[in-house]
């Protein structure tokens, strides 16, 4: 059986510790160190408030718990005696539990809630480089970063600022924007509601909005990169990209590799500065622009309102729509179609 040691932080206690409970809402209401060296992952949860995770530190770890006011309910700081008497309405949990570390958050009963009496509970906490994060929050956003291993996070309802993590690393938001640099590995980060900005990544790498616009930049690995509604744009990248959209235009500069990308409602312009395996382009309401390198042996099969691409050494068939036939011998698959628009070659 594992050896649980669980601090539970009721009233009484905040009571008790009023030297660290501050009615600036900018410093935590209460911090708590843990330095067991046996200390290797870290849980935390809360019901409306954010979540920030920091690697690095040498000393074991440090949490601190800021409560304040939900914004709508007309205050900006609460008292000492506000604060406890809103804590009575949350289960509040500082400790550690076996190697992890847990600080939780949670009202008592979410069918009674007075909101004239809502707070806001967030936790910052900072942590060896080397441990494993479960986080999760209804009602605010989430910034992890300095961190090696597997990390897990999702908000329902707040935005995901990632920074210089490597290992297996999940995050979801149901309704806010991505912004993420600095990572590699395993990286799969999907929002329902928002922009992703990526950069600086290498690895497996999977984005994915249903609501915003996509940028990369310097990205090197197997690449996915999808959205229902909006732009796609990328510079710098490296290895495999599949990318697509169903709302906006596509537009990648300086890739090197395999590429395949599509749109809907949009026209795609690339740059390709070293062909990979394979070139598929499509779309279905605009034009296809593309410049590559033409010195090496590919099959073609373009198709548009009009095909415009300097021949050389080419066998098989060109006509004003339609492109289809090997260059240099043939070899690396080149697909490009416009359905509603011109197909450009250099």
């Amino acid at each position: 059986m594992k050896k649980k040691q669980l601090l539970v932080i009721m009233l009484a206690m905040f009571v008790a510790i009023a030297g660290n409970a501050q009615n600036d809402s900018d410093k935590p209401y209460v911090t708590k160190n843990f330095t067991n060296a046996s200390l290797k992952e870290l849980s935390v949860e809360t019901s409306g408030g954010s979540i920030s995770v920091t690697g690095g530190e040498s000393n074991g770890f440090k949490v601190e718990m800021f409560v304040k006011p939900n914004n709508w309910n007309g205050k900006s700081e609460l008292s000492k005696e506000e604060i406890e008497d809103r804590l009575e309405d949350y289960d509040i949990l500082i400790g550690t539990e076996g190697d992890r570390v847990v600080a939780t958050a949670k009202r008592k009963n979410n069918n009674n809630q007075n909101n004239n009496k809502g707070i806001s509970i967030g936790f910052k906490v900072y942590t060896p480089k080397n441990t494993a994060t479960y986080l999760k929050t209804s009602g605010g956003s989430i910034h992890i970063a300095s961190l090696n291993g597997e990390q897990n996070f999702t908000t329902s309802g707040g935005s995901l600022h990632v920074n210089d993590l490597s290992g297996m690393i999940r995050g979801r938001t149901s309704g806010g924007s991505i912004e993420v640099a600095n990572c590699s590995k395993d990286i799969e980060l999907h929002t329902s509601g928002g922009s992703i900005k990526a950069s600086d990544l290498k690895g497996k790498i999977e984005l994915q909005t249903s609501g915003g616009s996509i940028a990369l930049n310097n990205l090197d690995g197997e690449i996915e990169a999808q959205t229902s509604g909006g732009s796609i744009k990328g510079e710098n990248l490296a290895g495999s990209l599949n990318t697509g959209t169903s709302g906006g235009s596509v537009r990648l500069a300086n890739v090197s590799g395999s590429l395949k990308a599509s749109t809907s409602a949009g026209s795609i312009e690339v740059e390709l500065t070293k062909l990979g395996e394979f070139v598929n382009l499509s779309s279905s309401a605009g034009s296809v622009r593309v410049k590559m390198p033409l010195d090496k042996g590919v099959d073609l099969n373009l198709k548009g309102n009009k095909v415009s691409i300097p021949l050389k050494n080419f066998d098989g068939q060109a006509e004003k729509d339609r492109v289809n036939g090997k260059m240099n011998g043939g070899g690396i698959p080149v697909t490009l179609s416009a359905s509603s628009g011109s197909v450009y070659v250099n």
